[in-house]
């Protein structure tokens, strides 16, 4: 039989079960090269070398994750959730019946770190920034706006936000502008690092993840 690569760059479907997950690149800079991973029912990935990542859940996951040492172990997480994986080896297993989705910020080596901050938004305003997962390379906020909250005037390192509910906010900048931000669930994008307040102008609940890079 084939190798799985072959079979992929000459055009032959993998054999049952080894079909390579759709990975799309959604932005990448000298800090995080982000990907939107999508992993049909019962599909599995080879082991392949990773970067330390955060891994942020936009549908629930049912997984068996296998590393380069041999070992195994399930996960299961909520749509929503994150998690933080260390550098390494590693291969995917989909064990439910439903597609997964995610995406998966990869944290470069070398990068210059983000400025330090004073108005910290989880200090500010922590009734709707929660910190779920913090470590040596980034802090990951949680952030839920209700309609018509304006958060106070707060400050980010650089950091990358994922959008988990559709929403419709407006920022205003330290220089007064007001930038409009509709979003739809699922979107991402980069921002380096600001000084902003947020308003949700629309009528739902905005939620979103914000991975900032330490």
């Amino acid at each position: 039989m084939l190798p799985l690569l072959v079979c992929i760059l000459i055009g032959f479907p993998p054999a049952a079960g080894q079909a390579a997950a759709e990975n799309t690149l959604e932005l990448e800079n000298a800090w995080v090269r982000v990907t939107r991973s999508v992993r049909s029912p019962h599909e599995h990935t080879p082991l392949t070398d990773h970067l330390p990542r955060v891994v942020v859940y936009l549908t629930d996951a049912h997984e068996r994750v296998s590393e380069g040492g041999g070992g195994t172990h399930d996960v299961r997480k909520k749509a929503g959730t994150v998690a933080y994986q260390k550098a390494g080896a590693y291969g995917e297993e989909n064990l439910s019946d439903r597609r997964v989705e995610a995406i998966v910020i990869d944290l470069k080596p070398g990068a210059p770190p983000s400025p330090p901050i004073a108005l910290d938004p989880v200090t500010l305003d922590p009734k709707y920034h929660t910190v779920p997962l913090e470590n040596d390379r980034v802090r990951v906020l949680r952030t839920v706006l209700e309609p018509h909250v304006k958060s106070p005037l707060h400050e980010h390192p650089h950091y990358v936000v994922v959008y988990l509910t559709e929403l419709h906010t407006t920022m205003e900048m330290a220089d007064g502008r007001v930038v409009d931000n509709p979003r739809r669930p699922g979107d991402v994008a980069w921002r380096d690092a600001l000084k902003h307040a947020t308003e949700n102008i629309g009528a739902r609940t905005a939620v979103e993840i914000q991975v900032e890079v330490k």
